[in-house]
């Protein structure tokens, strides 16, 4: 009936997975869950115990080829036709979260996503950036969600069918970083039907401030690269709609003068006490901006 499949790197994802494996023993429902770690040097005696639980297993790539291949990987290993995608610093919220998806799989429903949580708690200064865009950019409810499908759909939580993900995942071999992006546009393109559900996971892992920015940053040479061009993709994403506004009106070149004048203050702005996430949006598409074709 469903294979749940996680990818992970350099972290202990073994409680999650005896949390899922309780939940679905409870259900009596045909699962399978496969763990692949993307090479990892953290944590590899901790989830090697994964293999001593029924219906569970650990594999392993031979070398790091980035969430996204190794999602693929997962998909292809899969036997059952629904495949439940979680990220592996995640947890669920409700004791009922299997039970929850499993009541929605469905001819009618090809892709169902639950949400992101993120827990109240206090973060030391050098994770407040990150905890800060968890709450105030991926914590969405679910009235906004179902406003705007497309635009919060975030892999560390979604049920879909497996020949969905197949064809419209990104399938290159490049590591790039912020491919969700690239996955929800397909959608979108495709006019795959989105129904978005209470049914969310906390979002744990939380990087340091340093981490995030960068990886933020790569985010957007990732949809500058292979975005760009694309139609309508302003539609899904709000930074490149930007972007594409300040394109059409010859305005880059002046936003990319601006950005060098204040780009030392936006990232004094993006690191302080209570970090602006405004400056972040601003920090982004200046830097967007600066990116050769």
């Amino acid at each position: 009936m469903l294979s749940i499949l996680i990818p992970t790197y350099n972290y202990n994802c073994f409680s999650l997975v005896e949390e899922l494996k309780n939940q679905a023993d409870h259900l009596r429902i045909e699962y399978e869950i496969i763990v692949q770690d993307d090479c990892s040097t953290e944590f590899v005696e901790e989830n090697s115990k994964i293999n001593n639980l029924e219906h569970c297993c650990l594999q392993t790539n031979s070398s790091n080829l980035g969430r996204t291949r190794t999602r693929q990987i997962l998909s292809e290993k899969a036997k059952f036709d629904w495949v439940l995608l979680l990220d592996s610093d995640v947890y669920p919220t409700t004791k009922n979260f299997l039970s929850n998806y499993i009541s929605h799989i469905n001819n009618s429903n090809s892709v169902v996503i639950g949400g992101i949580k993120y827990e109240d708690i206090e973060v030391s200064i050098s994770k407040s950036l990150r905890y800060k865009y968890g709450k105030e950019r991926e914590e969405i409810n679910l009235k906004k969600r179902n406003q705007k499908p497309y635009n919060y759909i975030l892999s560390a939580n979604i049920l879909i069918k497996k020949t969905i993900f197949e064809k419209f995942n990104y399938t290159e071999n490049n590591n790039l970083y912020g491919l969700d992006i690239y996955f929800a546009y397909q959608l979108f393109l495709n006019k795959i039907p989105i129904l978005h559900i209470e049914n969310e996971v906390y979002h744990r892992g939380i990087e340091d401030n340093e981490a995030f920015f960068k990886k933020s940053l790569s985010a957007v040479e990732t949809r500058k690269k292979i975005l760009e061009n694309e139609v309508n993709i302003g539609e899904v994403n709000s930074l490149l709609k930007h972007y594409l506004f300040l394109k059409k009106y010859k305005l880059v070149i002046i936003v990319k003068l601006l950005f060098r004048v204040f780009e030392s203050l936006l990232k004094k702005l993006i690191f302080s006490k209570n970090p602006s996430l405004m400056s972040l949006d601003l920090y982004r598409l200046g830097y967007l901006c600066t990116l050769k074709n």
